[in-house]
């Protein structure tokens, strides 16, 4: 054992000298300073002494220092360095006297053919930094170069090209000359749509594109159009370019024999004096454009959809665990599409103690699937929190709508069938109600919100002159914020508002009243515990809810974050309550691979029985 352990070490040691023998050189200057001196640090930083003899290493520091400062316009430095004793060196000392510095002399940028009147080609131009006079610096004109070349790819000047590019520099003169001309060409328009592999009408594909042949081209609605075919969960994979060679599809060459032929080609040829003749063939894209007899006013790019279907079945196994509800279990079996429309249906099944859930839905969507469907819903829900006993069966017929601000409305009908026990109260009622909701949720980075926002608000409404078994009208409402200040605080707020109006609450099914409580509303209380109670001490529900949070986090090290809350809220039947119960603590966040991991520790201060309890969850927060 104690022979292989010391080869080890050695073979360590010498690893250790190794890569401190790979450390780069040292420079420190005298006689510049600012953003040119530290130019010439990051050029001799990647300098490794131990590759170059002394001699040859004076050199290349000699070379590298000048290089770095001709790019802010000094030709003429006079360098004087001295270098450490060690062998290899590792510090260098330099003190330079920079000379003078080039001004620019000329300066003459031109922009012809269609940019020329293109807004974005003038605003780059004239955002310029530079202008007659002023010392010469590398950047900002190779910035300029590469931005109208950017430009001109980006809007579809695809015959673009630089007339003119030079830089001219005389040092004895101090003075630089810089010419740029760009011939942009016309600008190309989109030309047709050809869609292969694809198993969705394409029609339907058609209707999607952010653009219309004949559109100015711009690179950005081909980059749109591709994000919008793959949100829409119908294909595997999806791409959407330009046809860039379409010029050189024109012509074919000739075509070349076999080998078989070529030997009987030759001993005709050997027999008839007739010369050789060379013919090529033309592609029918060819022939179209001579039929013509006449250029297009404008040139067309065209457009190809290559996509592969989805698989036509998903499933996926979901396991997770919180204080509410304690281990869960759900399953989800998708179809991204069932038809050439590109309907869709999913199932989903959620197990957990308290409650046991079957959904399913329905998709159809309409000319822009992304933001207008049809939705047809069924649902099945067993649940047992104690004084809550509930079996319900639900079927919605609902219509959806996403708008440029990026709000959902939603139109639906419902049916509800509930045969519940709530507080010892048994009861079984069919409600048929109508309803409209507004939603909006906007974040940055799902996984770990630094900024976010979401918004909901719902109207329902119930009467039995349609057959419903309840009269009732219910509006709910919610609001949460996320926001960072700085790179380690984070602040999340939370308001939730509910009431329901109607003669009779008891013919109100357990699913539609209020309660409130647990990990996601008062932290502090157990999972729906608050609400107005009966004569028994049983829950019964309330007819108002009204939930407040406030939460500040603070990053610790890495993905781990500490949190501070203060929760507040309670269900009830009156609308001004006489308190809330409130509920505060601490938390630890650990952002890990799966999402956020929440632990917290909150108190009651409403509840004697229970001085402390604890929350654990795993998701974000929306």
């Amino acid at each position: 054992m104690g022979r292989r352990v010391i080869p080890r070490l050695v073979a360590a040691a010498l690893c250790l000298g190794m890569t401190h023998a790979a450390w780069a050189l040292d420079a420190r200057i005298h006689g510049i300073e600012g953003d040119v001196a530290d130019n010439v640090r990051h050029y001799l930083s990647g300098l490794e002494a131990e590759q170059y003899g002394r001699a040859r290493l004076e050199s290349e520091i000699r070379r590298r220092t000048r290089e770095a400062m001709r790019v802010y316009g000094y030709y003429e430095p006079e360098i004087e360095h001295q270098l450490d004793d060690r062998d290899p060196p590792r510090r260098v000392t330099l003190t330079i006297e920079p000379g003078p510095q080039v001004r620019i002399e000329v300066l003459d940028i031109r922009l012809d053919g269609d940019a020329a009147r293109d807004p974005p080609f003038r605003q780059a131009v004239d955002d310029f930094p530079l202008a007659l006079g002023d010392p010469l610096s590398h950047a900002p004109w190779d910035r300029l170069r590469n931005r109208l070349a950017a430009l001109s790819l980006e809007r579809g000047y695809f015959d673009w090209r630089f007339t003119d590019r030079r830089m001219e520099v005389r040092p004895f003169d101090e003075s630089a000359r810089l010419y740029l001309a760009l011939d942009s060409g016309a600008r190309y328009r989109f030309g047709q749509v050809a869609i292969r592999g694809s198993h969705i009408v394409e029609e339907r594909l058609r209707r999607m594109a952010p653009f219309t042949p004949g559109d100015p081209y711009l690179a950005g609605d081909v980059a749109l159009y591709n994000q919008r075919l793959g949100q829409v969960g119908w294909f595997g994979s999806v791409s959407v370019r330009p046809r860039l060679d379409v010029r050189r599809e024109l012509a074919l060459p000739p075509p070349r024999l076999g080998w078989w032929n070529e030997v009987d080609a030759a001993g005709e040829a050997a027999a008839d004096a007739t010369p050789e003749i060379s013919v090529s063939r033309l592609t029918p894209d060819a022939l179209t454009t001579v039929a013509t007899l006449r250029a297009p006013e404008r040139p067309e790019m065209p457009i190809d959809v290559v996509v592969t279907p989805a698989d036509r079945h998903q499933f996926e196994v979901g396991v997770g665990y919180a204080t509410d509800v304690g281990p869960r279990l759900r399953f989800g079996w998708d179809q991204p599409w069932i038809n050439r429309y590109g309907h869709s249906l999913d199932h989903d099944l959620f197990v957990s103690q308290p409650e046991q859930q079957l959904t399913g839905t329905y998709l159809m969507p309409l000319d822009n699937p992304l933001r207008d469907q049809y939705r047809a819903q069924y649902g099945l829900r067993h649940r047992d929190t104690g004084d809550t006993r509930t079996l319900e069966s639900s079927v919605e017929l609902a219509r959806r709508w996403e708008f440029d601000n990026r709000w959902v409305q939603t139109v639906f009908v419902r049916a509800t069938f509930e045969d519940f026990t709530q507080g010892g109260e048994a009861d079984s009622v069919l409600i048929y109600y109508p309803g409209v909701s507004w939603s909006r949720t906007r974040t940055r980075d799902p996984r770990f919100p630094t900024w976010g926002d979401r918004q909901r608000i719902a109207f329902e409404y119930s009467d039995s002159v349609w057959g419903s078994d309840a009269d009732f009208l219910r509006m709910t409402g919610d609001t949460e914020w996320i926001r960072m200040l700085g790179d380690n605080q984070r602040f999340v707020t939370r308001l939730g508002l509910g009431a329901i109006e109607t003669d009779d609450f008891s013919k109100v099914p357990p699913s539609l009243r209020f309660f409130t409580g647990g990990d996601r509303s008062v932290r502090g209380y157990a999972y729906e515990s608050l609400a107005p109670r009966n004569e028994e001490g049983r829950l019964r529900g309330g007819q108002q809810l009204l939930t407040a949070s406030a939460e500040i986090q603070r990053r610790v090290t890495g993905d781990w974050w500490g949190a501070a809350f203060v929760d507040t809220g309670d269900a009830f039947d009156d609308w001004a309550p006489d308190s809330l119960n409130t509920g505060a603590g601490l938390g630890v966040r650990w952002i890990s691979p799966v999402g956020p991991i929440r632990f917290d520790v909150a108190h009651p201060f409403d509840d004697e029985e229970n001085a402390w309890r604890l929350h654990f969850a795993i998701g974000p927060e929306f």
